[in-house]
């Protein structure tokens, strides 16, 4: 029986033994614990999704740390917007763009690893209860990050702050020890099918 056959009567009969099962999975959820989150996957969306939690951070009124560890050479629009909240969020974009338009591994290797630093410093200061390493992936995809030092560096973090690493190619350690993981698939892109170009407030 498809949902437009039923009567109101029955849909109000499914949506309250709905809500009954909801409620017992909610009341079984107690334990609260910082999270390891890792945003991956060929799809857009990683990064904006990630914001999304920076934003509910803000509004709760907690503290916010952002490390791009790619961004950087340009001005990202969300650093100007976020730029509103500067009493409870350090930005900071440590890279230089993009790998091809960068053209030194060596310098890109420094880049990384002074952005890694800048990172563990937040991810260690419990007064940080959310901490973005965007982009992150990337950098250890690419090995200018060793991912057992990345592990290392969030074994360390506060039992109730959380971490998110975005970029697509995450390796399989980090997703093994992440609490929450999701992977953005990518079924259509304007880019790539109709030529259209990034465009502000879409890419950037």
């Amino acid at each position: 029986m498809s949902q437009s056959t039923i009567s109101n009567e029955q849909h109000k009969q499914k949506m309250q033994r709905r809500q009954e099962v909801q409620q017992k999975r909610l009341a079984e959820k107690t334990q609260e614990k910082g999270l390891i989150i890792v945003n991956t996957g060929n799809g857009k969306g990683k990064t904006t999704a990630a914001l999304g939690m920076v934003m509910r951070s803000l509004g709760h009124g907690y503290k916010v740390a952002i490390v791009q560890f790619i961004k950087g050479a340009w001005e990202p629009a969300e650093k100007a917007v976020l730029s509103k909240w500067s009493d409870q969020l350090e930005f900071h974009a440590m890279g230089e763009g993009f790998t091809w338009d960068t053209q030194n591994r060596e310098r890109d290797i420094e880049k990384a690893t002074a952005a890694w630093t800048t990172s563990l410093e937040y991810i260690l200061d419990p007064e940080y209860r959310l901490v973005l390493l965007d982009e992150i992936n990337i950098a250890i995809k690419l090995g200018y990050l060793e991912v057992d030092t990345v592990i290392a560096g969030l074994s360390r973090k506060p039992t109730d702050s959380h971490v998110i690493l975005t970029g697509r190619g995450a390796p399989e350690q980090l997703i093994a020890i992440a609490d929450l993981v999701t992977e953005m698939s990518l079924i259509k892109h304007p880019f790539r099918e109709q030529g259209v170009k990034a465009q502000p407030g879409i890419e950037f």
